[in-house]
C-alpha cells in the first residue's frame, strides 16, 4: 500500500509558509503569495541525497534501509522479527558495545570511527547480526534503549495500532459513535497543545448535513435566506 505522502509534505509546507507570511505581514504590513508546488515539497525530503550528487557526482542506487553516511544506522534481523538500531555517533557506538558486549568490533580497525564503519557496512552487519540474530526484538530494544541506543522493532500496521505509545500516552487513536456504522476509530492529530489540543471533533458528515451551519457561519445567510433555499429544494 501506499500514501499520499507529496498531498501530505506540501500540506505542511503550504502550513509554514502560511504561518510565516503572517508573521512577515505584522512586521511589515505587506501580505505576499505562498507558492508551494507537490515535487518541490518531495524533492526538499530527500534530504542530503541530492547533496551527495551535488558533490561528487554519483547516483545514489537502493541500499536497503541503511543509512547513507551513518552505520550502523539500518535495520538487523533478530530471532523472530526485525530491529532498527541507530548508532548516530561515535559516543552511541561506544555504548553500544558496552550493551552488546562485542568489545572485538570496537578493537577492529574497520570499525574504529563513523567512516570506516561506513565503508565497512557489510562486514558490520554481518557481526551485529551474529549477535541480534539469537535474541527476540523485545530483549534487543529493552537492553539498547535502557543503555542510551536508539532502537526500535519493525512494525506491521496491526503493531503499530496496538503500541502502547501510539494509542496510549500519545493518544494518536481516537475512537467515536458514527450514526450509521456504530464505533469507528480515526487518526488523532500529532500536533499536542496545552491549551486547544486539536483533535477530530466527530465523524464526517453525511452528504448535504453541514449544509445549514455552513451556509449561516461561513456564508452568513440568515435562517430567512436558508429556509428559502430549503422551500426551493436547492438543500
Amino acid at each position: 500500500m501506499r500514501t499520499a505522502i507529496g498531498d501530505i509534505l506540501s500540506a505542511l509546507f503550504c502550513c509554514i509558509g502560511i504561518l510565516a507570511g503572517l508573521r512577515v505581514r505584522e512586521q511589515t504590513g505587506c501580505g505576499q503569495l505562498v507558492d508551494v508546488a507537490l515535487v518541490d515539497s518531495v524533492f526538499a525530503s530527500l534530504e542530503n541525497i541530492p547533496q551527495k550528487y551535488f558533490v561528487d557526482g554519483e547516483v545514489p542506487t537502493r541500499i536497503g534501509n541503511r543509512y547513507e553516511f551513518i552505520y550502523p544506522y539500518d535495520s538487523f534481523e533478530a530471532a523472530e522479527g526485525w530491529v532498527i538500531i541507530g548508532v548516530a555517533n561515535d559516543a552511541i557506538w561506544h555504548r553500544f558495545i558496552e550493551a552488546t558486549m562485542l568489545k572485538h568490533l570496537d578493537s577492529d580497525a574497520r570499525f574504529s570511527a563513523n567512516p570506516e564503519r561506513v565503508k565497512n557496512h557489510a562486514a558490520l552487519k554481518m557481526e551485529i547480526e551474529k549477535w541480534t540474530s539469537i535474541r527476540s526484538v523485545e530483549e534487543i530494544v529493552d537492553l539498547l534503549n535502557s543503555r542510551g541506543v536508539p532502537a526500535a522493532p519493525i512494525y506491521s500496521v496491526k503493531d503499530v495500532v496496538q503500541d502502547h505509545h501510539i494509542a496510549g500516552s500519545r493518544e494518536m487513536i481516537v475512537k467515536m459513535d458514527h450514526p450509521r456504522v456504530g464505533l469507528v476509530e480515526f487518526l488523532n492529530s500529532p500536533i499536542k497543545m496545552s491549551e486547544t489540543n486539536p483533535r477530530p471533533r466527530g465523524p464526517s458528515p453525511a452528504l448535504g448535513e453541514a449544509n445549514e451551519e455552513v451556509l449561516a457561519t461561513v456564508l452568513g445567510m440568515t435562517e430567512k435566506e436558508i429556509k428559502a433555499l430549503r422551500d426551493k429544494e436547492v438543500i
